[in-house]
């Protein structure tokens, strides 16, 4: 099996720690960089033999914060996915960690075993988010998607809407009653219909009322 190369971005040497020694024992893992700060983290990415493919990035850091450094991060690393985790759940902060680039944003309390499933489901496409995130984003957005009918079908209409509630692929899938596999390609088609990148793209054109 191919493990998955992972980053830590995390100043609190205890968690750091924590996180390394519970997400690199998982066989799906492989560490490839474990930083302290996003300035020690693009000083050390140049010895990295392979570029991670899932950045695990806490926005609050000393120096250039995660949300400061995401755009840059995503500059040079395009094909890394980034899941933010932090301990602050306000919806502009979310809000702006999204559409400067995330994949995922968690909270610190995250369980672990919850959190190695968000790393997976990042890497899968998907878009994780704490359920106490997903909440706050859409109770200060309030998203409602109004999608041309002649554009969408009314069962594509119903993933979007599930996608933009926040659900991870297995999820939607249990909503609507369909296969993950099949919820896969109706939101490959979404994507090719509505010309967004993925996700992300998705939610933020949904959360600014432009779908």
């Amino acid at each position: 099996m191919t493990r998955i190369r992972l980053a830590i971005v995390e100043d609190d040497p205890e968690l750091r720690e924590l996180l390394h020694g519970y997400l690199c024992a998982q066989p799906e893992f492989e560490c490839v960089l474990l930083a302290g700060s996003v300035e020690a983290f693009l000083a050390e990415l140049p010895d990295v033999r392979q570029a991670p493919e899932v950045l695990l990035l806490d926005i609050h850091l000393p120096g250039l914060s995660g949300l400061e450094a995401l755009p840059l991060i995503k500059q040079r690393l395009p094909d890394t996915d980034v899941l933010m985790q932090t301990v602050f759940d306000d919806a502009d902060r979310i809000y702006q960690a999204l559409c400067a680039g995330a994949s995922g944003y968690v909270l610190k309390h995250t369980p672990l075993p919850e959190l190695k499933e968000a790393v997976l489901e990042v890497h899968r496409g998907g878009a994780p988010m704490s359920r106490s995130v997903a909440r706050k984003v859409l109770a200060h957005f309030k998203p409602t998607p109004s999608v041309q009918a002649d554009l969408l079908s009314e069962r594509e209409r119903e993933v979007v809407q599930a996608v933009v509630d926040g659900l991870s692929d297995k999820q939607v899938a249990a909503r609507l009653h369909l296969s993950v596999e099949t919820v896969r390609t109706y939101t490959k088609r979404i994507y090719k219909k509505l010309q967004v990148s993925g996700r992300t793209e998705l939610m933020s054109r949904s959360a600014r009322g432009q779908l």
